[in-house]
């Protein structure tokens, strides 16, 4: 199995997910879609930000790797009744099955920077998007100190190196990067611009009880769980996380849970 897709659906993303939803609906208040935009979401999970974008009013496309999200996804839309947003499965970096210049908008927030090729990714966002459309993506950056970056890296330093020719996902939240990648399809960079935002996870429950949720269900979580299982460190592994999430909630309750974390939000405007 391609191991991206094995990765996501692993465990359980939904979980994780509820807690992002308020951020996901005040991003989607910010992108000016208007009715009938053809939207595509991409990497979008089981639809954070899709199913408020066709709350808008727009047409849209939610893509993802995982099956299980994908299913997701398309049950949470029956159930809210938004018979104009369908996902689909499909990789980021191959969209082969969609059109070129089909879509208003290309969305995608914390979804195709987890894809590998970095440079067919934005190659394909770029194909797929019409002349006057633009591009927006929401990416963690890395080594900052808020709290997915330091999931990831605290992680990383429990698992095992990453197969040689891997390209990690962070690299996506370094902006010469995004400019490069860009360019190599044919974007002039003066036409990207790059914001710093805040996007916020909220439990109704304690910060234990959300690392609790990242160790079930968050397959970059599990993974180094089960690494450290094996070296006698998962307990270690606890404590780090519990240390990182209670320093930085921001809840004034012991028993719910807030957490800002920074991140870098891409939008390319093609001509």
């Amino acid at each position: 199995m391609n191991p991206n897709k094995a990765l996501w659906e692993k465990g359980d993303f939904t979980r994780i997910a509820e807690s992002m939803r308020e951020s996901g609906e005040a991003l989607v208040r910010g992108l000016g879609i208007a009715k009938g935009f053809k939207v595509l979401d991409l990497g979008c999970g089981d639809g954070t930000t899709a199913l408020p974008e066709a709350r808008l009013g727009a047409d849209v496309l939610g893509v993802d790797i995982a099956r299980n999200l994908v299913e997701a996804g398309n049950k949470r839309a029956k159930e809210q009744g938004l018979t104009n947003c369908k996902f689909q499965e499909g990789d980021a970096s191959n969209l082969h099955e969609l059109r070129d210049h089909s879509f208003d908008l290309v969305v995608s927030i914390f979804g195709a920077m987890f894809a590998p090729k970095p440079f067919d990714v934005a190659k394909e966002m770029v194909r797929v998007t019409r002349p006057g459309g633009r591009i927006v993506m929401g990416n963690w950056i890395p080594n900052d100190p808020t709290l997915v970056a330091q999931i990831l890296k605290i992680s990383a330093s429990y698992s095992p190196p990453p197969p040689e020719g891997f390209i990690s996902p962070m690299t996506w939240g370094i902006e010469s990067n995004v400019i490069e990648r860009f360019a190599a399809a044919g974007v002039p960079k003066e036409t990207i611009s790059f914001v710093r935002d805040t996007y916020s996870f909220n439990f109704p429950g304690a910060p234990s009880e959300l690392v609790a949720a990242f160790r079930k269900y968050y397959g970059p979580t599990m993974n180094a769980f089960e690494a450290a299982e094996k070296n006698g460190r998962a307990g270690d592994l606890q404590k780090e996380l519990e240390v990182l999430f209670n320093s930085q909630n921001k809840s004034s309750s012991k028993n719910v849970t807030s957490i800002p974390a920074t991140f870098l939000r891409v939008t390319v405007a093609l001509n």
